[in-house]
C-alpha cells in the first residue's frame, strides 16, 4: 500500500507488541485512514520489533513506537510528557487496550498497588485523564474490557468483586497459595473497574457537551494471546474445563477481534455513539453491576486521589 499523504491524526495504542493490539495496529496501519500510529507498550526490544513488523507487513511508515510502563506512575507521566513535547498529527484516539492477568502469587507495582489493578485500571486511567486537554474536540477513546466482568456470562471465571478502591489497590489479603481464584477475581473485578470508567467518563464528557465518545469493548475468548501466561498448565485445564462449551466453539482470533476493536476507531457510523459496551461487533448490554453509577464515581474520585491528580 503506497500512502503519499502525511497522517492527519495521532492513535495512541497500548500493549499493541502483539496480539488484539497489534492487530487493531495493522488493521488502522490498511485502512487508508491517514493515521499517526503510536505502539505504546513498556519493552523497547518488543516494541521495536513490532513496529518493524506493522511497517514491513502493511507497507504504512507512519508508526512508532514509545516506551509506556503501566505498572509505574512515573512512566506514565513521562510518556504523557514525552508525547506532548514531539511534533505529531492531533490525538484523536486512544485505545487502552493492554493488560495482564496474575493468578501465580500477589504482585506490585512500582507505586506498591496490586499489579492487575494497577496496569489495568489505575495506569490507562491517569493515561487518559493527563491526555484529554491534548485531544481534538472529535477524538474516540476505547477501553478494552472482557465479557468476564459480567456473572451472566459462561466464561469459566469467577464473578468480580468490587470494593472500596482502596482495597482493590492494596488488599489485606495478598493471596498467595490460593489455586489462582484471588487472581482471576482481581481480573475479573479490574476489567468490570474499565467498563465503569468508560461509562464514567463518557457521562462527564457528555455534561460537558464535548463530542468526544468513550466506549467498552469486550473481544471475547481468544485463544492466541499470550493473556493466560502465568497460568500452569494444570490450571489451564482447570479453566477450560469450567468454560461452556459454547464459548468454546465460539472462541475468536485475535486478528479478527483486532479487527473488531479498529472498527470503534474507524467506522464514521460510531462518531456519535459513546457510553457503549461492545461485543466485538454487536453493541450489547454489560453486566448490571457495570451500570452503577454511585459506584462508577467512587471509582473516579478514588482513583484520582491515588494517582494524585
Amino acid at each position: 500500500m503506497q500512502v503519499s499523504t502525511q497522517p492527519s491524526k495521532t492513535i495512541i495504542i497500548t500493549g499493541a507488541t502483539s496480539g488484539l493490539g497489534y492487530h487493531c495496529a495493522e488493521t488502522i496501519a490498511k485502512s487508508g485512514q491517514d493515521w499517526y500510529i503510536v505502539i505504546a507498550s513498556r519493552n523497547p526490544s518488543t516494541v521495536e520489533a513490532a513496529v518493524q513488523n506493522l511497517i514491513t507487513g502493511t507497507e504504512y511508515p507512519h508508526i512508532e513506537g514509545m516506551i509506556l510502563d503501566l505498572a509505574s506512575l512515573v512512566s506514565v507521566r513521562q510518556f504523557t510528557e514525552n508525547f506532548r513535547q514531539a511534533e505529531r498529527p492531533p490525538l484523536c484516539a486512544i485505545v487502552c487496550n493492554a493488560g495482564i492477568q496474575i493468578v501465580s502469587d500477589t504482585q506490585y507495582t512500582a507505586d506498591g498497588f496490586e499489579m492487575t489493578f494497577g496496569v489495568n485500571h489505575l495506569g490507562h486511567f491517569l493515561l487518559v485523564n493527563l491526555l484529554l486537554p491534548n485531544m481534538s474536540d472529535s477524538s474516540r477513546i476505547v477501553f478494552v474490557s472482557s465479557d468476564t466482568h459480567n456473572p451472566a456470562t459462561q466464561t469459566g471465571m469467577p464473578a468480580p468483586q468490587y470494593q472500596a478502591v482502596e482495597l482493590l489497590a492494596f488488599p489485606s489479603d495478598n493471596g498467595d497459595g490460593d489455586g489462582g481464584d484471588v487472581g482471576r477475581v482481581r481480573y475479573t473485578t479490574s476489567k468490570l473497574c474499565n467498563v465503569l470508567c468508560a461509562y464514567e467518563l463518557s457521562r462527564r464528557l457528555q455534561k460537558q457537551r464535548s463530542p468526544m465518545t468513550v466506549n467498552a469493548f469486550n473481544p471475547g475468548l481468544m485463544l492466541d494471546t499470550k493473556l493466560a501466561r502465568d497460568y500452569s498448565q494444570a490450571e489451564l485445564s482447570a479453566l477450560s474445563a469450567a468454560i461452556s462449551p459454547t464459548v468454546l466453539e465460539n472462541a475468536k482470533s485475535s486478528q479478527a477481534m483486532g479487527a473488531a476493536l479498529a472498527r470503534l476507531i474507524l467506522d464514521p457510523e460510531l462518531e456519535n455513539v459513546t457510553g457503549k459496551y461492545f461485543d466485538g461487533l454487536q453493541e450489547v448490554l454489560s453486566s448490571q453491576e457495570s451500570y452503577d453509577e454511585r459506584k462508577a464515581r467512587e471509582l473516579w474520585e478514588s482513583s484520582k486521589k491515588l494517582v494524585k491528580i
